[in-house]
C-alpha cells in the first residue's frame, strides 16, 4: 500500500455479495478501518486482518455532523501515512457515506490520493424485494435530510427509495414531510435489512409509518408514485405538448396577450372561491390559473425569453432573500418589524436597479381601483406615512365627504368622490379590513336581498314597476331581517 486512501464497498450485508475486487483487497490490506461493526459483513471479514471501528465516535458524540466530521479528520491523518489508509464502509462508497463525499473534497484539495473500490448497495436488493427498476424513474432520498425538510424534493410520480431510516422519531419526521405532498392513506413499503437473509418488507399506509417499531440502521422506506400524474413537470409536459405542432390549434396560436382575459378571469374566479368559503370550487379554481401562468411560461420558452425554472428561481430567490429572519440571522420581534424589513430590502433592490425607482413604482395601474389604493396606502404606511390610528382616517372619510357636498361643478365632485372613496379605503386598511373584499361582500349582500325584493314583489302580483320606494324598502327590511335570523 502507498500514501493515499483506499475506500471499499462491504455490500449490503450478507458477505456472499462482498466484491472479488474487495474481498482481494482486504486480505492483503495490512489493516481496515470500518465506519461501524454494525454491519452483517463484519463477520465475513478476512480474520487475519486487524480492523479497527469508529464506533466509538459514534457513541460519544450526538449529531451525525460531529460523527462525520471526526471520521473524516482521522482518514485525512491516516491517509498521510507511507501505507495510507483502508477504510470499509456498508453498501457501496458512493451511496449515503457522508464522510466519504468529504474525504474525497477534502483529498483532493490536499492532493491525496483516492482510491474507490465499489460494492453492491442496499438501492439493488430493495429493487428487488418491492419489485421495481431502477431506470423507471427511481429516485433517492436521505431520511435524516428529508426529516429536516417542510416539502419532499422530489417528484410525486416517481418511485422514491428513502435510506437511513434508522429511528421511529426520524420516521415521525419523515412522515410528515411525505404528507405535504402524499395523502396520508397512500401505500408504501417499509424494507428491513435488504441484502441479507434476514431482509423483509412490510406494507402500510403512510400514516402508520412512525407507529411501528422496527427500525435501525438496515431500514429502508420505499413510496410508490401517486396514482396520477400529479408533478408540476408532469403538468409542463401537457402544456408544451398543447403547444407543439402536433399539439391543439387553438393553443398554438395564443399570445401572452390574447390570453391575458383568460388569466384575469382566472384570477377573480379564484377570488370568488376564497370568498365563497368554498375549498373544492378553490382547489378547481387554482388549477385554472395555474394553466394561466403555465401556458404565459411556455410561450416565453418557445421565444427564447426565459424558462418556467427562470420564473420558480427568480421568486425563491426573492422570496428567501426577503426573508432573512427565517433563512438567515436576522431578528424580527413580529409582524411591524417583518413589514418594516421588508419595506428596507425592497428599497435596496430599488436602489441596485437604478435611479428613478420609487416606492410607489412596483404597485400595478391594472390592479382594481380599491386594491391599487390598499396597496399605494400600505406601502407608504410602512414608512411611516400614515394616521397614527382609525381615528385620524375616520376624520378624513368625513373631511372628504364635506368636500363633495361643498363641490361647485361635476368635475370637481368627480375629484372630491375620488378623495372620499380613496379615504374611505385608508379608514378600511386601519381597521384591518380589505376594502376589495369588503365591497365585494357589500355586492353579495345587495344582490341577495334585492332577489328577495323581486321574489316577494312576484308573489303580491305586484311588478317593482308599479311599486313606491316605500313599499320597496318594506321588502328590503323584510330581506335584511330574514338574512339575519339565517
Amino acid at each position: 500500500m502507498t500514501a493515499g486512501i483506499t475506500v471499499l464497498g462491504l455490500g449490503p450485508g450478507d458477505p456472499a455479495m462482498i466484491t472479488r475486487g474487495a474481498w482481494a483487497l482486504l486480505e492483503s490490506a495490512g489493516e481496515v478501518y470500518v465506519r461501524t461493526r454494525h454491519h452483517g459483513a463484519w463477520a465475513g471479514l478476512p480474520s487475519h486482518v486487524p480492523v479497527h471501528t469508529f464506533d466509538s465516535v459514534y457513541e460519544r458524540m450526538d449529531r451525525f455532523e460531529d460523527v462525520y466530521r471526526a471520521i473524516v479528520e482521522a482518514l485525512m491523518e491516516l491517509g498521510r501515512r507511507p501505507e495510507g489508509v483502508v477504510y470499509a464502509v456498508p453498501g457501496d462508497p458512493m451511496v449515503g457515506e457522508a464522510a466519504v463525499r468529504d474525504v474525497r473534497r477534502l483529498a483532493a484539495e490536499a492532493g491525496l490520493p483516492v482510491r474507490l473500490v465499489h460494492g453492491v448497495s442496499f438501492l439493488e436488493p430493495t429493487l428487488a424485494l418491492v419489485g421495481l427498476d431502477a431506470l423507471d424513474g427511481l429516485q433517492v432520498a436521505d431520511a435524516i435530510d428529508l426529516g429536516l425538510r417542510h416539502h419532499p424534493p422530489f417528484t410525486p410520480d416517481q418511485p422514491v427509495i428513502i435510506g437511513q431510516l434508522h429511528s421511529r422519531l426520524l420516521a415521525s419526521d419523515v412522515k410528515l414531510t411525505l404528507m405535504n405532498q402524499y395523502p396520508g392513506e397512500h401505500g408504501v413499503h417499509l424494507v428491513q435489512e435488504a441484502g441479507m437473509t434476514s431482509a423483509r418488507t412490510d406494507s402500510l399506509a403512510l400514516h402508520d409509518l412512525d407507529q411501528r417499531e422496527s427500525f435501525g440502521l438496515h431500514t429502508c422506506l420505499v413510496v410508490p408514485p401517486l396514482p396520477r400524474p400529479s408533478s408540476f413537470e408532469a403538468f409542463q409536459e401537457i402544456v408544451a405538448h398543447l403547444r407543439a405542432p402536433n399539439g391543439c390549434p387553438w393553443d398554438r396560436e395564443q399570445t401572452p396577450r390574447t390570453l391575458r382575459p383568460h388569466l384575469l378571469e382566472e384570477t377573480y374566479e379564484s377570488l370568488q372561491a376564497i370568498d365563497d368559503g368554498d375549498e373544492q370550487a378553490l382547489r378547481e379554481e387554482l388549477g385554472d390559473l395555474l394553466l394561466q401562468i403555465v401556458l404565459q411560461a411556455q410561450i416565453a420558452t418557445e421565444a427564447g425569453a426565459f424558462t418556467m425554472a427562470d420564473v420558480v428561481g427568480d421568486i425563491a430567490d426573492k422570496i428567501v432573500r426577503r426573508h432573512p429572519h427565517v433563512f438567515g440571522d436576522v431578528h424580527v420581534e413580529g409582524v411591524d418589524d417583518v413589514l418594516h424589513n421588508w419595506e428596507s430590502l425592497k428599497e435596496a433592490e430599488r436602489q441596485a436597479e437604478g435611479e428613478g425607482r420609487g416606492l410607489l413604482d412596483g404597485v400595478p395601474t391594472g390592479l382594481p381601483a380599491l386594491a391599487q389604493a390598499m396597496e399605494v396606502q400600505g406601502r407608504v404606511a410602512r414608512v411611516g406615512f400614515d394616521w397614527p390610528d382609525a381615528g385620524g382616517a375616520r376624520l378624513k372619510v368625513l373631511e372628504e365627504l364635506e368636500e363633495v357636498a361643498q363641490a361647485p361643478d361635476d368635475d370637481a365632485r368627480s375629484t372630491e368622490v375620488g378623495d372620499l372613496l380613496f379615504a374611505a379605503t385608508n379608514l378600511a386598511r386601519k381597521l384591518d379590513v380589505d376594502a376589495e373584499s369588503a365591497l365585494r361582500e357589500a355586492n353579495g349582500r345587495f344582490r341577495r336581498r334585492f332577489r328577495h325584493v323581486e321574489g316577494a314583489a312576484r308573489r303580491s302580483g305586484r311588478s317593482l314597476s308599479e311599486m313606491s320606494l316605500a313599499d320597496m324598502d318594506v321588502l328590503w327590511e323584510a330581506a335584511k331581517g330574514e338574512e339575519a335570523e339565517d
